[in-house]
Order: structure tokens, then C-alpha cells, then sequence
């Protein structure tokens, strides 16, 4: 079993391989009186439609929340339908794994497989808990990683085992504009922004009006070559309604999936929290993960253009939301020019755009560059240790002298020189920090990679 799509489909035989290779040969099931009875993987896995592996943990809240709800809708539907669950336990001790397992009405894998059980949340890369991510058993790929939420919108498993239609699918099923109802034709042949949203969601109601203007200068360059579709995360047909409504009289006469397709897309995506936007083309595929980083960009700038349409990924990527932008899948080389006036960060990306378009080629590294002193960029610095851009220009402006004794952050020498941080994630949050060349000719940052292959830069860790 694999966390990727397979072109081919396995033999059964090579899929039971395969989860042998992941699980073990044996799981276990509570056998009461604090004790736990073996069950061969051959036995668990017969005739099942779905494997959900449950990542979660006896000391985690929102994890003793979900987990009786999961076992109800297991024992009641799920488990005749044909479903598996393996508890994955994040428990810090035996004591609390027994305590904790004794409320499942399924598998687990046993609890001393301690290297087994980091190696399955590696491939699955898993950053939380309660996670339940659901496998197909005849060929080990991922149905969906978010089979909690698939769960609870559907807990008598209707839709089980919960694969994500294919965009056209979704499309052909029909659209809302207003109030009545269009076909398929109303996106065809169009780049299409995805807005994931909720009227509960208060960050979602901030956005939805800048979106608005966005949109509104978008159509007036492009036309009918580009549209918005609204998915809705709101809970009942009243909310979904009154929220595009809302949507519409902010100037978003944009379109909306029906309520009761409105969740249909955020598996196939993977969202994970909204607001959301992205940019997919007329098939689907998405051209720019990072949406909400254009309207931003240009409603913080004004100077600067709604930009190059339609929107396709550029090497070097305005940092907007992090995790959104992949953060944590890959080595990020993040440029931070928020205390460097705009005209000079131009100057700064055009020789700086070669580099990163040779380091992306390989896949090894993407890059990200601040150009506002937003809480994206602010949070970066935090994490790394670095101050704030506004206290260390204030500071600097009034030639504040650093308090005596550690400094509890690093800081920078100059604003003029901007800051460099290359985010390693996936290397068990690594960090390296390095500095722009005072020339700012993009050879710091070749010179900072460099140095990060061969392995010679001072690695930090991030807490």
C-alpha cells in the first residue's frame, strides 16, 4: 500500500505484499481484561472494500471526541459495508494504548511496533491527530486522507467508500448562477477559481469581499475566459443559501455548486481548511494552489497588475499561506524582502527568478518570497527566531541598542540585506538561515543552496 495513485492496478496477492511490508504480518483486537488477541493481516484484509488507518491518541482530545462517533458508525454501517479500521497509535506508553484501545471495536497495530508506526505516518505524512486516512485493499492506493470528515458527513456510509468524483463529473451534474440553474457550458474551455467557504467561518466572510474585487478586475481584462465556483462548507440549505447571497451583494456574481454537491470537490483537492482558492483549467487541473496570495498581492498593492493570466506557477511564489503552498512536502527557500522597498524587490526577484527556476527543475526545492509584512511572512521569522521586520526597522531607526546579556532572537544587521531561510520540513523541521549578497545578485542565495547540498551549512532545528 502506497500514499500515491498507481497507473496499475495490483494483483491481490502483490497488494497483500505490500501491506505485509507496511502492517506486519499480525495486528491485534482487544480481547477484554486488558489483553489483546492476534489477527493475521491475511484474515483482516479478506474481502474488504476499504482500510482506514485511524491515527489518534488517548491523551488527544479532539481524538476522544471523534472516536466514539467513528466506533458508532462502524459497528451500526461501516464495518458490514466492508470497512477495516487500524488503529495507529500516537498513545506514549502501553498503560494508555490498553486504555484507550479497549473503547475500539477494531484492529490495531500492536503497540511495541514503535518503528513500524513512524514509518506508516512518514509515508502517509501525517502532521495531526485524529487522522483517518482511507486505502483501497485490491491495490494499496489512497481513496481519501480525510476520511474523518468523510465520515461524519456520511457516518450509515451511503457514499461508501467515499471516492472523490472526477472534476467533470461534479461539473456535469450542473451549476448555480443565482438563483437558477446552469449546465456544464458555463465553465467549458475556462480557467476556474475554486473558492472553498463557509458562512461560519470568519476569516472566509474577511475574504470573500476582497475576492470580490479581485474578481471584478479580473473579468474586466480577461472576460468569459476565466469564472469563480463557490463550494460551500456551510452545514445547512439556509446558511449555503443566505452566504451567496451575501456573496453576490459584495459583487461576487460569481457561480456555486448546489448544496448537496457542495462538498464533492474537497476531497479530490484535499482541502483542508478554508477559505481556500485556488486555480484550476477547464480539466481540472490544478495551475496555482496559492489563489489567495494573487488577490492579496494585489489589493495590498495596487500598482501591481492582477497579473499574468492564467495565473501559471512561477518558481518564485508570493508567500501567502504555507502550509497551503506546501510547506512541509518540500524544501522551501524562503526570500524575505518585506523591509525592502517594491521597486527594489523586482530587481531582487528578476535575478533571483533563474535561480529558482534551475533549483525547481530538479524538484528538490521550491522557493517563496515575502514581499509584505504579513502574518505568513511574520510567523516564518517567528519560528526561525528571527524578529519581527516592524520592531527591527523601529529599532534600527531609532538606533536602540540590543538589551545586555543572550539575545533570545537573531538579529538582522541590516535591513538593507534581507534575510534568507531555507525551511527543510521533511527533514524533522529543519531550518537554515543565511543572508541576500550585498550586491543582491540572487549568489547568496545559489551560494546558501550550494551549501545546503554539500551539507556544510549550520542546521537548525525548529521547536
Amino acid at each position: 500500500m502506497g500514499g500515491g495513485a498507481s497507473c496499475e492496478k495490483k494483483a491481490p496477492e502483490e497488494a497483500l505484499a505490500a501491506a505485509k511490508e507496511m502492517l506486519g504480518e499480525k495486528l491485534v483486537k482487544f480481547a477484554g481484561d486488558g489483553k489483546t488477541e492476534e489477527v493475521s493481516i491475511d484474515d483482516a484484509l479478506k474481502d474488504k472494500k476499504a482500510v482506514a488507518l485511524y491515527f489518534s491518541a488517548h491523551w488527544c482530545p479532539p481524538c476522544r471526541g471523534f472516536t466514539p462517533k467513528l466506533a458508532e458508525a462502524y459497528t451500526n454501517h461501516l464495518k458490514d459495508k466492508g470497512l477495516e479500521v487500524i488503529f495507529i497509535s500516537s498513545d506514549r506508553d502501553e498503560e494508555g494504548f490498553m486504555e484507550y484501545f479497549k473503547e475500539m471495536p477494531w484492529l490495531a497495530l500492536p503497540f511495541a511496533e514503535r518503528s513500524m508506526k513512524g514509518s506508516i505516518s512518514s509515508k502517509f505524512k501525517v502532521r495531526g491527530i485524529p487522522t483517518l486516512i482511507i486505502l483501497d485493499p485490491n491495490d494499496g492506493t489512497v481513496i481519501t486522507e480525510d476520511g474523518r470528515m468523510a465520515c461524519m458527513r456520511d457516518p450509515t456510509g451511503e457514499k461508501f467508500p467515499w471516492k472523490p468524483a472526477s472534476f467533470k463529473e461534479v461539473m456535469a451534474g450542473g451549476l448555480m448562477k443565482g438563483e437558477e440553474t446552469v449546465g456544464p457550458e458555463a465553465v467549458e474551455g475556462k480557467y476556474i477559481g475554486l473558492y472553498f467557504s463557509a458562512h461560519w467561518c470568519g476569516p472566509c466572510r474577511q475574504f470573500t469581499p476582497e475576492l470580490a474585487k479581485w474578481y471584478a478586475a479580473v473579468k474586466k481584462e480577461v472576460g468569459d475566459k476565466f469564472e469563480i465556483v463557490f463550494c460551500s462548507g456551510d452545514r445547512d440549505p439556509g446558511s449555503f443559501k443566505g452566504y451567496y447571497e451575501e456573496q453576490q451583494s459584495k459583487g461576487g456574481d460569481w457561480l456555486a455548486l448546489p448544496f448537496e454537491k457542495k462538498d464533492d470537490l474537497d476531497g479530490l483537492y484535499k482541502v483542508s481548511g478554508i477559505p481556500t482558492f485556488m486555480i484550476v483549467d477547464s480539466e481540472g487541473k490544478v495551475v496555482q494552489k496559492g489563489g489567495r496570495a494573487l488577490v492579496n498581492q494585489h489589493l495590498a498593492m495596487p500598482s501591481i497588475p492582477t497579473g499574468d493570466f492564467p495565473w501559471l506557477p512561477s518558481a518564485l511564489q508570493e508567500l501567502d499561506d504555507p502550509e497551503e503552498q506546501g510547506i512541509n512536502d518540500k524544501p522551501t527557500m524562503c526570500l524575505m524582502l518585506e523591509s525592502v522597498p517594491i521597486a527594489n524587490q523586482s530587481e531582487i526577484m528578476e535575478k533571483v527568478k533563474p535561480i529558482a527556476e534551475k533549483w525547481a527543475a530538479t524538484g528538490e526545492v521550491q522557493f517563496l518570497v515575502a514581499r509584505q509584512n504579513n502574518s505568513a511572512a511574520a510567523t516564518i521569522r517567528a519560528v526561525c527566531g528571527l524578529e519581527s521586520v516592524e520592531k527591527v526597522c523601529k529599532e534600527e531607526r531609532s538606533s536602540v541598542s540590543s538589551a545586555k546579556g543572550a539575545p533570545k532572537v537573531i538579529r538582522s544587521m541590516s535591513v538593507d540585506t534581507p534575510w534568507l531561510i531555507l525551511l527543510d520540513c521533511p527533514d524533522k523541521g529543519g531550518y537554515y538561515l543565511g543572508k541576500m549578497a550585498k550586491e543582491m545578485d540572487g549568489s547568496g542565495v545559489e551560494a546558501m543552496l550550494e551549501g545546503w547540498k554539500s551539507k556544510t551549512l549550520e542546521r537548525k532545528q525548529l521547536k
